[in-house]
Formats: structure tokens, C-alpha cells, sequence
């Protein structure tokens, strides 16, 4: 168990591969400044399935390379503005997928297989764009049968915030299956909780089905409301004023720096 942020952060070298959740499925947004004041580059971030606040933060400090994703926004805030801006310069490169692409890749990575199959990308134009997406044939076929092969997706480190874990390092995630795709593919998981309990959560029948065990967990934090400004599921809901407030402070490079100036003397 860990409560110091900024020496887990210390676990992330540069050029490491980096999953993170979707908005609602439980951000680690305790663990972003850390990350920034540790300086780790060239990150290539991939966004399960999509992206949001702690990408575009982690953008606009400087320490994304890649961002493989099937979006990036800040919901009801409008859009990333730091995110934009980089793709717009070019300083970060965009690796385009959609949602059902990035799970078969992870899935392909917790089976240990190199490839998962998928029909509903044939004849799209993300195909144009994706030399490393292949295009086979149905070996059971009796006539031609194209399929696209998605590569195995392998994260150095799954990063993602939950509710509650126990003191042997099981994470209750309930049924956000996301996180368990992140975590069964990812070398790496590190996860920042709201609370530690004495009791077993995997001995429990109410909490087991929706337990991630400690077996996929290297590093477990305590960080109380640690997805804030986004919400967690049965714990608190999302601060749509500071998501707007930040959207509009991050419109110009200046407007991002004096914001994450003040959050990080804030949490400093």
C-alpha cells in the first residue's frame, strides 16, 4: 500500500505505454500531477476506449508523444483544448481506433494471442490509416471471407481510480469491466483508492463478482477523491463547473500553465 503519489509516479519512465479509462469509469486524476512534476516523456497514451481531462493535461505539460485513442473530449465542457491544439501543430501524433478496436486489442494481449479478429471495420478509411491493422482471410472459410486483425495491445501500465480496495490489494471496480480489460493486459497496474478495508473483498459474496484480485495489481494508493474533478460511481459526481472552468482557461498555452500552476501548488 502507497500514499505517497509523487514516488509511484516515479514508476513511469519515458516512452512508456499508458493506459487510461474513460471519463466515467474511474480517472486517477490524484495521479497527474504527480506525473507532470515527475516529467516522464514521450508517453504513448492509450485511451480505453476514450479520452478526456488527464490526456489533455498530460498534452498540454508536454509529456505525450502518442495518443491512440477513438476520441477525445471534455463531455459537457466542450472540446480538449490542449489535445487540439497539439494535433493541430502536429506535436503529438494521433493514432486513430474505435472503441470495439482498442478492447479487441487488449483482449488479444490478455489471452496472450497476437491478433484478435473483427469484421466492422472493412471498408472503412481508418483502415487507410492503420498500416498495423491487417487485412486476412477466414482460414475456415470456403470461399473468400476478409476479417481485420487487431493487434495485441500490451500497456507498460494500466493507471485508473477506484472506489474501495482491501488491505491485501484486491480493487473493488464493480462493473466496470474497462478497468479489468486494462489491468489482465497491462505489464503494470496501478490503482489510487478512495478508502482501504480490513475486510476481504474477494471473501465477501456481495463484492467478489465485481473485484479485480490483487494478482492483477502491483501498486494500490489511498488518493480520497482522487478522480475529482470527474465523478466515481456511488461516491461523488462529476464537477461540471471546474471541467468548464479549466476548458476555458486551456484555450490558450498562458491560460493552461497559470491553471495547472495553481492546481499543483494547490495539492502541493
Amino acid at each position: 500500500m502507497q500514499s505517497d503519489l509523487r514516488a509511484l509516479a516515479r514508476r513511469i519512465e519515458p516512452g512508456m505505454r499508458i493506459a487510461l479509462p474513460v471519463d466515467y469509469a474511474g480517472v486517477s486524476m490524484a495521479m497527474t500531477g504527480p506525473m507532470i512534476r515527475h516529467g516522464a516523456g514521450d508517453l504513448h497514451l492509450v485511451c480505453v476506449p476514450t479520452g478526456g481531462l488527464q490526456v489533455d493535461q498530460l498534452v498540454g505539460a508536454g509529456l505525450v508523444k502518442r495518443v491512440e485513442t477513438s476520441a477525445v473530449s471534455l463531455g459537457e465542457a466542450g472540446g480538449a483544448p490542449c489535445f487540439n491544439r497539439a494535433v493541430g501543430d502536429g506535436t503529438i501524433e494521433v493514432v486513430d481506433a474505435t472503441c470495439p478496436a482498442i478492447h479487441a486489442g487488449l483482449m488479444a494481449a490478455q489471452k496472450g494471442i497476437p491478433f484478435m479478429p473483427m469484421r466492422g471495420l472493412l471498408e472503412t478509411d481508418l483502415l487507410a490509416h492503420r498500416p498495423d491493422w491487417r487485412v486476412g482471410e477466414n482460414p475456415f472459410a470456403e470461399g473468400e471471407d476478409p476479417i481485420v486483425l487487431i493487434p495485441a495491445i500490451r500497456p507498460d501500465i494500466a493507471l485508473f481510480h477506484a472506489p474501495t480496495a482491501d488491505r491485501a490489494g484486491n480493487v473493488w471496480i464493480g462493473r466496470r469491466r474497462e478497468l479489468a480489460a486494462m489491468a489482465y493486459a497491462s505489464t503494470a497496474t496501478i490503482v489510487t483508492v478512495e478508502r482501504i478495508v480490513d475486510d476481504n473483498l474477494l471473501g465477501n459474496e456481495m463484492s467478489a463478482a465485481g473485484t479485480l484480485p490483487a494478482l492483477y495489481v502491483d501498486t494500490v494508493a489511498l488518493a480520497p477523491r482522487g478522480a475529482w474533478p470527474y465523478g466515481l460511481w456511488g461516491e461523488y459526481a462529476t464537477d461540471i463547473a471546474e471541467l468548464r472552468r479549466y476548458a476555458a482557461a486551456a484555450r490558450t498555452p498562458q491560460g493552461f500553465g497559470d491553471y495547472m500552476a495553481g492546481l499543483l501548488k494547490e495539492a502541493a
